[in-house]
C-alpha cells in the first residue's frame, strides 16, 4: 500500500519523493516520458556520443541547496565541475561584465563607477549563504527564518524590481548583469521581487559557484533516482496521469502514518519542514473513501478503487485497467 504517488519525475518531483521516503513512508513516481529529468534531462541530439542539455545546463542553486547537501547526491554519481568563471555577460564593444567567484573581480568588470556600488550591495550578505539558503529556499510560513535580522534586510533589497535596483549603478554593465540574472524568472523586469532572484544568483556565485554536472544535467535526476530506490521508492516511466483514476494503486488509507525512523537510522533525516512542502510539479493523491479500504471484491478485469475528485467522492470510484503497464526506470 502506497503511503503516497508523486507525478512527474523532474528533478523538484523527486526531491520530494526521496524526502518522503527518507522519512519511512512507500513512494512511486510516474512519469509521462520515456526518461526522467524534466527540464534537468541531456539527450544525443546532434551526432551519436555528444551530449546535450535541452533546458537547464547550470545549477547555482543546486549545487547550494540544503536538501541536496542533505541527500549526499555525490555518492550515486553526481560530481560538479566548476569553470574558472560562472558567467559573463558581453556587450556589442567587445567588453563583458564578469560575474566571477570573487566579488572584487566581479566589481571591478563592472566599472570604476559601479564597482563600490555592488561592493556595498552584496556586503551585507556575503559569508551567510547557508543561512540565507535555508531561509529562502523553502515555504515561508514553515517556522522563524534562522537569522532574522539578515531575512528582514535581504528581503527589503529582494522585494523590489531589478529595474529599480539598476537604477543605482550609472553604467550599463552593471544593469546589464543584474538584468540577466533577474531574467532567470521569466518576469519583466519591472516585477516585483525581480531584484531577490539577480542577487540570490550572485551570492550563489559568490558563494558555491554555478556548475555543471559532468556528464550533463542528466546526472542530477539519475542520482535523485537512485536515492529513491536506496529507500524502497519506485519510478515508472511511459505512464502519462491525467486523473486520480489512472494510477494503478490505491494510496495508504490509514489516518496514522508510517512511524519514522529513528534519530541515527538509516532513514533518519531532519524534518520535512526544513525543506519546504514539495512543488507544484509533485503532488500526492488523496486518500480513498473508507467504503474502497481493504481488498474489496471488485468485477474482474477491474484496478483497485482509487480516490475520487472532490466534485464525485459521494461514491467509490475505481480505476479502468490502464491502457500500458508502468515501467520501472533504470539509470
Amino acid at each position: 500500500m502506497l503511503d503516497a504517488v508523486v507525478i512527474g519525475a523532474g528533478p523538484n518531483g523527486l526531491t520530494a519523493a526521496v524526502e518522503l521516503a527518507r522519512r519511512g513512508m512507500a513512494v512511486e513516481v510516474f512519469e509521462a516520458h520515456a526518461t526522467i529529468g524534466g527540464g534537468a534531462r541531456t539527450e544525443e541530439l546532434t551526432l551519436p556520443g555528444f551530449r546535450h542539455d535541452p533546458c537547464s545546463a547550470v545549477h547555482p542553486l543546486a549545487a547550494g541547496s540544503p536538501a541536496f547537501t542533505a541527500m549526499g547526491l555525490e555518492r550515486f554519481g553526481l560530481q560538479w565541475l566548476h569553470p574558472d568563471i560562472p558567467m559573463a555577460h558581453p556587450f556589442p564593444d567587445g567588453t563583458a561584465a564578469v560575474l566571477a567567484r570573487s566579488v572584487g573581480e566581479t566589481a571591478m568588470s563592472l566599472g570604476a563607477h559601479d564597482a563600490g556600488t555592488y561592493r556595498r550591495l552584496l556586503a551585507p550578505f556575503l559569508g551567510k549563504w547557508d543561512s540565507l539558503a535555508a531561509d529562502f529556499l523553502r515555504t515561508q510560513w514553515l517556522g522563524l527564518p534562522r537569522d532574522p535580522v539578515t531575512y528582514a534586510r535581504f528581503g527589503l533589497a529582494a522585494a523590489q524590481p531589478v529595474a529599480l535596483l539598476d537604477r543605482r549603478f550609472r553604467d550599463q554593465k552593471a544593469r546589464g548583469l543584474f538584468a540577466g540574472l533577474a531574467a532567470h524568472v521569466i518576469a519583466p523586469l519591472t516585477s516585483p521581487g525581480t531584484a531577490g532572484a539577480a542577487i540570490m544568483f550572485a551570492l550563489a556565485a559568490h558563494a558555491g559557484g554555478w556548475p555543471v554536472p559532468r556528464g550533463g544535467s542528466q546526472a542530477v535526476p539519475d542520482a535523485l533516482a537512485a536515492l529513491l530506490r536506496l529507500h524502497g521508492g519506485v519510478v515508472h516511466t511511459d505512464f502519462e496521469v491525467k486523473r486520480l483514476d489512472d494510477l494503478p494503486r490505491p494510496v495508504r488509507t490509514s489516518s496514522t502514518p508510517r512511524r519514522p525512523p529513528s534519530p541515527g537510522s538509516p532513514g533518519s533525516a531532519t524534518p520535512i519542514a526544513a525543506y519546504g512542502t514539495a512543488p507544484a510539479s509533485s503532488r500526492s493523491t488523496t486518500r480513498c473513501p473508507a467504503r474502497c479500504r481493504g481488498p474489496p471484491p471488485r468485477p474482474a478485469g477491474r484496478a483497485p478503487c482509487t480516490s475520487a475528485p472532490p466534485a464525485a467522492r459521494s461514491a467509490p470510484r475505481c480505476a479502468p485497467p490502464p491502457t500500458a503497464a508502468p515501467r520501472p526506470y533504470r539509470s
